[in-house]
């Protein structure tokens, strides 16, 4: 057996494992003679079949199984321990013929790499304290979620709904008979129904208009016969309305204001948190000048498709182009990569460790950030060992944030300059 290494880069290594059919007749014969035991063919004793006739039977799948299993024996016995490679190991050719065999394996190996000093980075963090200005603007959304639509005779508005008949009209202006779409109900707050909207304004029921739609030879025109109108009707801010809106829990409007401003500041103030260590995470990627392997790259483009397959139902739609996805995605997977080598040095410097505390602490956290039950999230999280090691890998990654955001340089700044520098450093989001 024979084993070669070449450097494909300083992360990246190829392995080459030779073996001829010495090297594996012993696993091949201890198969060979195990099987015997378990099989049963008619003239034969159990467990008594010549091994002449079991190789003969099955020998090449014998043979083909002890094949991977030597080849599994080899990497874990003697390439894990040599080179301690990460992410999963490719295998990029593979030969078994006239009892010599070759295997090519790609393999990554762990960058070598000093942390940045945190102290050098700087970063901004949004300060944000909410303004009575705002709560209002949230009470009036609490409004108009509790509001509902209710039939008027009044004349139609721009922001009105209404049911009609519409007659679609020939060239010369006739009605068609057999051409009627009856009670047909348009919300002409959406622009899509705009062209209605300027035939209707003003209109009450019974009012017949003729519209038309399209433009040149596209263009269609219908009488329509206003039939019903409806307006949408807020609740009045009262003790009613807090109730309902807080499912009982509160009846009082300055109590009920109070609450919401502590929730939307809640909301800031978590928002402000991600943010910065977005921020901190970019920063402390751009500190940091390493390769990562090639191997790792991959894992992280094919947790890409597997997200992109579950946001489709499970399956890729039709004449997806995986590779062109993969590839215009290898920037972020690269960055991913780094970050986790990053992180990975950091949990070890600041000697990070999870205690049950922590993990009650962020199911807490959780819950309450979700407006969930408490015993909900511990169950969700208790599903299954995935899901509690997510739960773990977070907490540990929350705690090295911790840390590194008292070592770097924090600016505080007030949400409108935030916003500002942010659309500056990224035009597209800001057109967005």
């Amino acid at each position: 057996m024979d084993i070669k290494v070449e450097d494909l880069s300083k992360v990246d290594k190829k392995i080459t494992i030779s073996a001829d059919r010495s090297d594996l007749k012993p696993k091949i014969d201890e198969a060979l003679k195990k099987y015997r035991k378990q099989i049963n063919m008619p003239g034969f004793r159990p467990g008594k079949v010549p091994v002449s006739i079991v190789k003969k039977r099955f020998g090449d799948e014998i043979e083909n199984e002890q094949v991977n299993e030597y080849i599994q024996e080899v990497f874990r016995d003697k390439i894990v321990p040599e080179y301690q490679p990460v992410g999963e190991p490719q295998v990029q050719d593979f030969k078994w013929e006239d009892g010599e065999l070759e295997v090519d394996m790609k393999i990554g190996v762990k960058p070598d790499f000093e942390l940045a000093d945190p102290s050098q980075v700087e970063i901004d963090k949004m300060v944000h304290d909410v303004t009575e200005e705002e709560v209002d603007e949230e009470v009036e959304r609490a409004r108009e979620r509790a509001g509902q639509w209710v039939e008027t005779e009044e004349p139609v508005t721009e922001t009105s709904k209404v049911t009609v008949d519409a007659v679609a009209l020939d060239d010369k202006g006739e009605p068609v008979p057999d051409d009627v779409d009856e009670d047909k109900e348009l919300d002409l707050n959406s622009e899509e129904n705009a062209q209605f909207r300027d035939a209707l304004l003003g209109k009450k029921i019974g009012e017949v208009v003729k519209v038309e739609l399209g433009e040149g030879d596209d263009k269609d025109a219908f009488n329509v016969t206003l039939k019903q109108v409806y307006k949408f009707e807020m609740p009045e801010l009262n003790e009613e309305f807090v109730k309902n809106a807080t499912n009982g829990q509160q009846d009082n409007i300055d109590a009920f204001r109070s609450e919401l401003k502590s929730r939307i500041q809640t909301y800031y103030d978590q928002t402000a948190e991600d943010m910065a260590k977005q921020d901190l995470m970019e920063k402390m990627i751009e500190a940091h000048e390493f390769e990562v392997p090639e191997v790792v790259v991959d894992k992280f483009l094919d947790a890409y498709i597997d997200q992109a397959k579950q946001q489709q139902g499970g399956e890729l739609p039709e004449g997806f182009d995986e590779e062109s996805y993969k590839e215009n995605s290898r920037d972020q997977a690269k960055r991913e990569a780094k970050w986790a080598f990053i992180l990975e040095e950091l949990e070890a410097k600041y000697e990070v460790e999870i205690e049950a505390e922590d993990i009650d602490n962020k199911i807490a956290a959780d819950a309450a950030r979700y407006g969930m039950p408490v015993e909900m999230v511990k169950n969700f999280y208790q599903q299954s060992s995935d899901q509690l090691e997510n739960l773990r890998r977070n907490i540990r990654t929350d705690k090295v944030f911790q840390q590194l955001l008292e070592s770097v340089n924090v600016n505080e700044v007030d949400k409108e300059t935030y916003q500002k520098k942010k659309e500056e450093e990224n035009p597209s989001n800001a057109e967005e």
